[in-house]
């Protein structure tokens, strides 16, 4: 096997992991990383455009949480109007790979989890 992580189960709260996972695992997040991931920068509407299903006020608020949390920088160019862009930090491109993993594992998989929940009348 692999290398052991330690974990402590008891720590639930403080745990890393949850925190993040809480953070970027919303229904946005993890899209806008991996977008500003294949782009080197876009402007609000240029994102908006490519997600298609996001109100521009969940779009504002997912994107204040990642910059926030250090994930994406936000650049004001001071003209009239106002231009701004958006692109990943280098802390944000770190995530990228996983992010990746992630979506493979998911693409790969995913025909076995709709089987397994339709059998088991889930959605």
């Amino acid at each position: 096997m692999g290398v052991k992580i330690e974990i402590n189960y008891s720590e639930a709260e403080n745990c890393p992991v949850r925190n993040i996972l809480d953070r970027f695992g919303d229904k946005w997040s993890t899209l806008v990383i991996l977008i500003l991931g294949d782009y080197d920068k876009l402007r609000f509407n240029e994102l908006q455009k490519m997600i298609g299903t996001v109100s521009q006020k969940m779009l504002a608020v997912t994107l204040k949480k990642l910059e926030a949390d250090g994930l994406v920088a936000r650049k004001v160019f001071p003209q009239v109007p106002p231009k701004v862009e958006y692109s990943l930090t280098e802390l944000g491109f770190s995530l990228l790979p996983k992010l990746k993993s992630l979506v493979q594992w998911a693409n790969e998989n995913m025909s076995e989890i709709t089987e397994n929940r339709s059998s088991n009348n889930l959605k």
